[in-house]
């Protein structure tokens, strides 16, 4: 991913590709690449009792952070396009970079625990509240209900949510390796799509929300789920994995989604490109105080 993301950003300031080629691959990922991985996992997915506290948790956890992110906006005076992007990134990075962290910091055993996290949390919101925030905050006016619904409806991930949940159950394994091929090229593509976006040094007025936004990201949320864990303890390894995921930096595919919809493209890239390097610190100093 830093690859890809820096690759991105040199081919930029070397002005060998322009930004417009990552409106062309973000096209791309949200056509194809992105209701096909919808496809390929969501179909036939269950759901044990005793991992119900997995699944629960990020739509608590993002219910909560959004909630602090549209009061920091009313406060702080921000432009409707900042407040959405900041929005989005409160969904985490909690397979592609998420799987990897787990597997290195709790053991092979955890990244099932982090499968449920993902499949039933972070994923199903990205299709959902994801959407929904880009469908509110996308527009330049002012958004209306039907407006809303609208951009809703015909947004590709969310149509691929809808058929994918309609399915009586999982795909055949040929089919379903299919769409997984075709979901494959979404994270470099992404990563490079950010990278020529990137920008080193933001607009004026950008960096408040970039440090606001992080800071809910990669401190609060985890605190959060702390808390609400303390509350409802499930065993250690349920413990450990959901405050590490709620720890994980904001997601390459919402970053992706925000700049392919024009919502603070710089911003949008810089929460997600900063948001990287100091979350994979952050997530570190976390396991270390999980023990």
């Amino acid at each position: 991913m830093l690859v890809a993301v820096a690759g991105g950003w040199l081919c930029r300031r070397r002005q060998w590709l322009s930004v417009r080629w990552a409106d062309r691959l973000n096209r791309a990922v949200l056509w194809i690449c992105l209701p096909a991985l919808v496809l390929a996992r969501v179909p036939g997915l269950e759901l044990r009792a005793e991992l119900l506290v997995l699944a629960v948790m990020p739509w608590l956890l993002t219910g909560i952070a959004a909630t602090a992110v549209l009061a920091s906006g009313r406060l702080l005076g921000w432009p409707r396009p900042v407040t959405g992007a900041v929005l989005l990134a409160m969904l985490g990075n909690t397979s592609f970079l998420g799987f990897p962290l787990i597997d290195t910091l709790l053991g092979p055993q955890a990244v099932q625990l982090a499968a449920v996290y993902d499949q039933f949390g972070t994923f199903l919101l990205l299709s959902s509240y994801g959407v929904l925030v880009l469908a509110i905050y996308g527009g330049q006016s002012r958004p209306t209900f039907a407006g809303a619904f609208n951009r809703l409806v015909r947004f590709p991930p969310f149509l691929a949510l809808l058929l994918a949940l309609l399915l009586p159950g999982p795909l055949p394994p040929t089919l379903r390796s299919v769409f997984e091929l075709l979901a494959m090229p979404l994270l470099p593509m992404v990563a490079f799509a950010l990278g020529l976006h990137l920008r080193l040094r933001l607009p004026e007025g950008r960096r408040g929300p970039l440090g606001v936004g992080l800071a809910i990201k990669l401190l609060a949320m985890p605190a959060i789920a702390t808390a609400l864990l303390m509350a409802w303890p499930p065993g250690p390894d349920v413990f450990r994995v959901a405050v590490l995921e709620a720890a994980m930096p904001p997601m390459f595919t919402a970053g992706a989604m925000a700049v392919a919809a024009r919502l603070e493209p710089e911003l949008s890239s810089a929460l997600v490109g900063y948001g990287l390097f100091a979350g994979v610190a952050t997530v570190c100093v976390w396991a270390w105080w999980l023990g």
